[in-house]
């Protein structure tokens, strides 16, 4: 497979596993909800990179949609390149903002050594079953294709689908007004791409109805295009007789004729011998749903299969979205009904874009997780909540949003998080009544909801992994880290046992945690220790442990058990 290279490639190919875990604080002022906690919806402060690794040990394995609006790298936006990558071809790009193609000949690699780290912790926190969705146009949609084939694997590509956001096209475009930019879809595994129930311009196909009032459409059971000619598929080609005085109807190999019956052949449109899509059994199975048609402008008899519409019916989505709801028009519209000014953000997405995308990659009652980590206006929010009062659903949405994206707000202290992607999740969540400018008063409805909002709080270690300035972290946040580390899944706390320091079991293996986090009182893997939990837990063991006292012949001789001394031996 062709892969991509790029200045600093080689670094950033393993970033991921050195880039510092924090953790991440609360702010019980700006959550709302009495109970603030990772779990449910959060709203994140802070670099989207440190966030994402803060994410993994509480997160890992359980993300089920992931959707994402990178700066697009059109030479114009201004965005800023901040990876505190320490080699020397990064040193003059941390902190510069990006240009045009003229002023800043870097400016695809810094996008790709932006996304890569991304992408791959992308593909750590989603499910099995989980999928990627990320809005991109032509600047840089080559390039992001190559890195996720490579991160993610060329057979996870779903699709390249054209999101028509502008039909009218840009008019300042020189030789094509460009209507369109792309939403490209991976899957981490085996992901499951729904669909949404059927819009006007398909249930207006579903015109007739039956006995019992059931709404079918009429299809020609006719084999066409590749293949459909008789000697293709001789196994597909038989006879439909049909009485039309006594309603006889079968399928049958028999080429002789009856008296009072019609014998339907399959007939291409150049008067050739066909064949039909089911076979011979089925269609006889299922003749009560077929229905033999005489047309008159065609001169011929055919067979037609009603084809239901079901009460909940999906339909599939084509590669071209073309939808009202996905136009950026309809995007600005939203946000201003909340009550914010174009002033504030430029171009946001459209809530029905993320509405399909969730609908496509979620199911209602399930808890699945949405992860937006350059969360801008927070439509995403809107849009998780909006499909949960839509269907009863119970998704939770996780928004990673910087606090500033340019030196211009950071200079006048606008903190977009706060102000913007915060607070509309509040007016969506509790409602919300404003003054428009033209002095009339509008209300927005309360959709209901909780979430949490956190900052990025301090580094649980240093990148020669001690404790920072003494510093000392939790016990929770540390065997959350260490569990994480050991086997790449999210600890549930609540079964922590803090009387043996036992944290967790995987794959037959049972993890302690001997740690006390006030750097006086050191808690030491003793012989007594081992003798008292080999007792009660004869599984192979991993002990994390602040002294260990116990001599390695002494430790063999109590089984399968690794010893790590915190914070030295921290993976």
């Amino acid at each position: 497979m062709p892969t991509l290279n790029f200045k600093g490639k080689t670094a950033v190919e393993s970033y991921h596993l050195v880039v510092p875990h924090h953790i991440l604080d609360f702010d019980e002022k700006l959550s709302l909800t009495d109970s603030p906690s990772l779990d449910g919806n959060l709203i994140i402060e802070g670099d989207n990179l440190l966030a994402l690794k803060a994410l993994l040990p509480t997160h890992a394995g359980k993300v089920k949609c992931i959707y994402i609006d990178p700066p697009y790298n059109t030479g114009n936006e201004g965005w800023i390149y901040n990876d505190n990558l320490t080699q020397p071809q990064f040193k003059e790009w941390i902190g510069q903002v990006v240009g045009k193609e003229g002023e800043d000949a870097c400016r695809h690699d810094k996008w790709c050594c932006m996304m890569y780290p991304r992408l791959q912790l992308f593909k750590d926190l989603l499910r099995d079953d989980g999928a990627v969705f990320v809005s991109i146009d032509d600047n840089e949609v080559h390039h992001l294709r190559m890195l996720m084939d490579e991160i993610f694997g060329e057979c996870n590509f779903i699709a390249c689908i054209a999101n028509v956001n502008n039909p009218k096209g840009r008019s300042d475009d020189k030789n094509v007004a460009t209507a369109h930019e792309y939403l490209l879809v991976y899957q981490k595994a085996h992901a499951t791409i729904g669909g949404w129930p059927p819009e006007d311009n398909v249930l207006r196909r579903y015109n007739k109805k039956d006995a019992s009032g059931n709404k079918y459409r009429e299809i020609d059971l006719r084999k066409t295009g590749d293949n459909d000619r008789r000697q293709d598929r001789e196994n597909l080609f038989y006879y439909f007789m049909h009485n039309p005085n006594t309603k006889d109807f079968y399928a049958t190999r028999d080429p002789a004729e009856r008296p009072g019956f019609v014998r339907i052949v399959p007939i291409r449109e150049d008067g050739s011998e066909g064949n039909w899509r089911w076979g011979l059994e089925t269609a006889n199975e299922k003749r009560d749903i077929l229905v033999p048609k005489y047309m008159p402008v065609r001169k011929k008899w055919s067979v037609f299969e009603m084809d239901y519409l079901g009460p909940n019916e999906r339909v599939k989505p084509t590669s071209a979205w073309t939808m009202k709801d996905v136009n950026s028009e309809r995007g600005t519209e939203q946000f201003l009904e909340l009550g914010f000014s174009k002033e504030e953000f430029p171009r946001p997405k459209p809530v029905g874009l993320l509405m399909r995308i969730v609908q496509l990659a979620t199911t209602p009652n399930s808890g699945d997780i949405v992860l937006d980590s350059f969360a801008g206006s927070g439509t995403t929010a809107q849009a998780v909540m909006q499909q949960n009062a839509t269907d009863g659903g119970n998704r939770c949405f996780v928004l990673v949003q910087m606090p500033h994206e340019t030196k211009e707000q950071e200079a006048r202290r606008f903190n977009i998080c706060a102000r913007l992607t915060r607070e509309r999740a509040a007016r969506v969540a509790h409602g919300h009544t404003h003054v428009t400018p033209a002095g009339g008063t509008v209300a927005v409805n309360a959709l209901g909801g909780q979430f949490t909002y956190c900052r990025l709080g301090k580094m649980l270690f240093d990148r020669f992994r001690n404790f920072p300035n003494g510093e000392y972290p939790s016990y929770e946040e540390l065997a959350k880290y260490i569990f994480y580390t050991e086997t790449s899944r999210a600890l549930d706390v609540a079964g922590i046992d803090y009387d043996t320091g036992r944290i967790g079991e995987h794959a037959g293996r049972s993890y302690y945690l001997l740690y006390t986090p006030d750097g006086n009182a050191d808690r030491a893997l003793t012989m007594d220790w081992l003798a008292k939990t080999s007792g009660r837990d004869p599984r192979p063991k991993v002990v994390y442990c602040e002294k260990i006292h116990v001599h390695r012949r002494d430790l063999a001789g109590y089984g399968n058990v690794r010893a790590m001394q915190v914070p030295f031996n921290l993976k």
